[in-house]
């Protein structure tokens, strides 16, 4: 489930964006009026959605953008002109008078990529701590200084039994230093 936040100025605008959005199935985790509010909500948040006008109550939609944490994109809904002077990572634009469809299918659109974006993303894997690195040197110079192995030998053995047993390198450390 992706966190939507509506921010337009007039209050009335945003409950009507918000209507249409949780009719056709979204969840709208909060309506605003101001940015400094969108901002707030953000940073609890974490990540989402923000779907707004170009001017807000206290600033405009590309200082909003600037600010916003990095797991936010943003739907902007304006007139033509207004659309032309925008541009941006993350902006996904969209003019204005709206057409619901329009709305439903762009917000799809965004929701569709921003999950396979998160998908990507967990599936990296994550860096390893100057500590883990640490450890898989020494244990690395242990197998070296113990075996007679060379660095490259000492390495590809490391990696052979971190496959055969299914653990990363770093428990493969582990029981190396665990056995001597």
């Amino acid at each position: 489930m992706v966190n939507i936040i509506v921010v337009f100025p007039k209050p009335g605008d945003a409950k009507n964006i918000r209507n249409i959005l949780v009719r056709s199935g979204y969840h709208v985790a909060a309506v605003c009026t101001g940015g400094s509010q969108v901002l707030q909500l953000a940073d609890s948040l974490g990540e989402g959605i923000v779907v707004c006008g170009y001017k807000l109550a206290d600033m405009l939609s590309s200082q909003l953008r600037e600010d916003l944490p990095q797991g936010f994109d943003m739907l902007l809904l304006a007139s033509r002109p207004l659309l032309e002077q925008c541009c941006g990572d993350h902006i996904v634009r969209l003019e204005l008078p709206l057409k619901v469809q329009n709305l439903t299918d762009t917000l799809q659109m965004m929701t569709g990529s921003f999950l396979r974006r998160k998908k990507r993303e967990k599936q990296k894997p994550r860096a390893r701590t100057e500590e883990e690195n640490r450890l898989i040197r020494d244990a690395k110079r242990l197998l070296m200084e113990r075996n007679d192995m060379t660095e490259e030998e000492a390495h590809r053995y490391m990696q052979k039994c971190s496959m055969d047993s299914g653990t990363n390198m770093v428990e493969t450390a582990q029981m190396i230093f665990a056995l001597y």
